[in-house]
């Protein structure tokens, strides 16, 4: 493997020098949008001159500036002219010189400044996105038939067009899980656009009701031990259903939560006991383990609700807890897919329901249909067309057991997986040769890599120095099971 990643990395050379020609010619808009080119013009100025932007917020940050925008979308980008929507974005200004990051985590945008590890690399710029009916950016009325990847992609293109002219230099496009799939995304269906795509912990189900992947993938994580107690806490929490369920019900009343779109507490107790192991191993480490009871059976109630509450969360399926990310399950239950997973150390009679269908997570008055064609283009697409596209997993998270694959068709892109790494793996956390490789790839497609690195990209590292505020290095966490 390392002789293989030297030969890489010396490959790289020729292929960055080849390519360099090519991503200095990014897809130009196809209209400026009466922007002046006139660099002396106050930034905000230029950024409030795009039709349709507009200034909610302006928040100063220490060597940039930070405004939080609207921008006017139609809500059919196949039809424009049958209505609006206001979508949230933010953008980091760096400078009209340097790249540009496009950043997307999947659902709600962050009003408070925040580089990603892309960003912090090629010291750029960074445009943040909120996805497409997650609130405030959502047509009123909702029309979910118009909540798909495609014209979530249509969001993208277009604020790229409206601000192509602010920035021209190289973009880059990332995201991480719901963000990383929706970067791969943006990227087949508007292949001229970004120079590079950086995919963090992205999921691939490409074949819905074919999830054996996950069982294999719990059946080995980690050490036995540690899946031992695991286990353990889960099925205990099945076996003092009734017990827990009353303190359910008084937890659920201290804080007014409701079961309506799941139907009953009891589904909801059983859907978050039935997520406490994938929690565990989305968002912990093999070092966490420590901190699960080693003896379940004599562990007291309040322990075995600890421990789930911990990892899984017990307001994730109440009414509230939903209601925020209902345009993610309605995504699960028509396009992108969920998993369903066994548990064999759990008696048939101990599971009521079992893994319950996205359907289960929306009300009832949105309709919904599944698409199986949605993602096996996606899949086919990037094995044979992808280019300048990097896919980062962890080694221990669950999502990462049905990953991107490159295919013969593929051009300077790579799949790399960090060692020991849960949903929060990075870049810096691959081994030294994929991680010189991979952040030498990227200043080369965002268009600032040195002639040392160029020379030898095992030199490369980021430009802009580590901020310990403006940098995020933490996992995503999303309560219940959602990438």
């Amino acid at each position: 493997m390392r002789k293989a990643l030297r030969w890489l990395l010396a490959l790289t050379v020729l292929i960055g020098t080849l390519s360099t020609a090519g991503a200095a010619t990014a897809a130009q808009p196809e209209a400026t949008n009466g922007i002046t080119s006139s660099t002396d013009t106050d930034i905000k100025d230029r950024l409030l001159s795009i039709p349709g932007m507009s200034l909610i917020q302006e928040k100063p940050y220490t060597g940039y500036r930070y405004f939080v925008l609207t921008y006017t979308q139609p809500v059919d980008h196949r039809h424009p002219s049958k209505g609006t929507f206001e979508q949230r974005i933010t953008v980091l200004h760096k400078g009209v010189d340097r790249p540009t990051v496009f950043y997307t985590g999947g659902y709600n945008v962050s009003t408070t400044p925040s580089r990603r590890e892309p960003t912090q690399i090629v010291d750029g710029n960074q445009v943040s996105m909120e996805y497409r009916f997650f609130t405030p950016s959502r047509p009123a009325p909702a029309d979910w038939s118009k909540l798909d990847i495609w014209q979530a992609a249509g969001d993208q293109h277009r604020i790229f067009q409206a601000l192509k002219p602010v920035y021209p230099h190289n973009w880059i496009a990332t995201g991480g899980s719901k963000g990383g799939m929706t970067a791969t995304y943006y990227k087949r269906f508007h292949p001229g656009d970004m120079d590079g795509v950086v995919a963090y912990v992205a999921p691939n189900d490409v074949v819905d009701k074919e999830d054996s992947a996950y069982d294999r993938f719990f059946a080995t994580v980690g050490t036995k031990d540690c899946r031992d107690r695991l286990n353990g806490v889960q099925r205990e929490a099945l076996v003092r259903r009734g017990t827990l369920e009353k303190k359910y019900a008084q937890y659920a009343a201290d804080n007014g939560y409701t079961f309506t779109t799941v139907g009953s507490l009891d589904k909801a107790y059983e859907a978050v006991v039935l997520d406490y192991v994938w929690g565990f191993w989305q968002y912990g480490l093999l070092k966490d383990c420590d901190t699960i009871p080693a003896d379940a059976k004599n562990a007291t109630d309040q322990q075995i609700w600890d421990s789930v509450d911990t990892h899984s969360g017990f307001d994730g399926y109440t009414d509230q807890g939903l209601e925020p990310y209902t345009p993610y399950y309605y995504q699960a239950g028509t396009q992108l897919g969920a998993p369903t997973i066994h548990f064999p150390h759990i008696e048939k009679k101990l599971i009521r329901y079992g893994y319950q269908p996205p359907r289960n997570f929306v009300p009832r008055s949105i309709p919904m249909k599944f698409q199986p064609s949605a993602m096996r283009d996606v899949d086919t697409w990037v094995r044979r067309h992808a280019n300048q596209m990097l896919f980062v997993y962890g080694q221990n998270d669950p999502w990462g057991a049905e990953p991107f694959r490159l295919g013969h068709g593929a051009r300077d892109s790579y799949v790399f997986t960090a060692p020991g790494m849960n949903h929060g793996a990075n870049v810096a956390g691959l081994v030294a040769d994929e991680k010189a490789l991979a952040t030498a790839r990227i200043l080369e497609w965002a268009g600032v890599a040195t002639s040392t690195v160029q020379a030898d990209p095992s030199a490369a590292k980021p430009l802009a120095r580590y901020d310990a505020r403006l940098d995020v290095r933490d996992v995503e966490r999303e309560p219940a099971l959602r990438p």
